[in-house]
């Protein structure tokens, strides 16, 4: 059985920075009744698996001010107006670990908090890679390090790796054989 969908009435931008805008829907559900929804609406981001020639996968550690601590994470960031996700992608992977890829493979997407973000985030995979230096944006500081995956299931059964989009594109990397 096909699932009804709701229909938007309106939609208005209640606030908006260089990484996102926080919206209000206006919508009617299938059995006439109306309501709002508020949501956060990104140009998508573009998440990088990147594997050193010997497996190793490189990562970065860096500071989460929401949570307060430190975390494990892939190379990731946020779409902008006008750029791609693969152009993203091969951006954020320079500038958060100093490394460029010849071969960049896109192996999935995934939407990281689906009632709350209309965000899209597609997963690549690395290969090829060479260190040419990166420059961190003035708010970002990264220790890359490079960890067999079996370290990386590891922390994440552990807890020590905590962040959901690197656990979410872990799994796609997996399941489809790619690390």
């Amino acid at each position: 059985m096909a699932l009804q969908k709701w229909r938007k009435i309106s939609e208005q931008v209640l606030f908006n920075n260089s990484w996102w805008e926080y919206r209000k829907d206006a919508f009617q559900l299938p059995h006439g009744k109306e309501g709002v929804y508020h949501y956060v609406h990104t140009n998508g981001a573009s998440l990088i698996i990147p594997i050193m020639e010997n497996g190793n996968v490189v990562v970065v550690k860096q500071y989460r001010y929401l949570c307060d601590r430190e975390s494990v994470e892939f190379p990731c960031g946020g779409v902008k107006n006008g750029v791609s996700y693969e152009e993203t992608a091969r951006h954020e992977l320079g500038e958060e670990t100093g490394y460029t890829a010849k071969t960049l493979d896109e192996i999935g997407e995934f939407n990281p908090y689906n009632g709350v973000t209309d965000e899209i985030c597609k997963v690549y995979v690395a290969r090829d890679l060479q260190f040419i230096g990166g420059v961190p944006d003035e708010t970002e500081q990264f220790e890359v390090l490079q960890l067999p995956p079996e370290e990386i299931d590891n922390q994440i059964k552990t807890g020590s790796i905590w962040d959901g989009m690197m656990m979410a594109a872990w799994q796609i990397a997996r399941v489809k054989s790619h690390v």
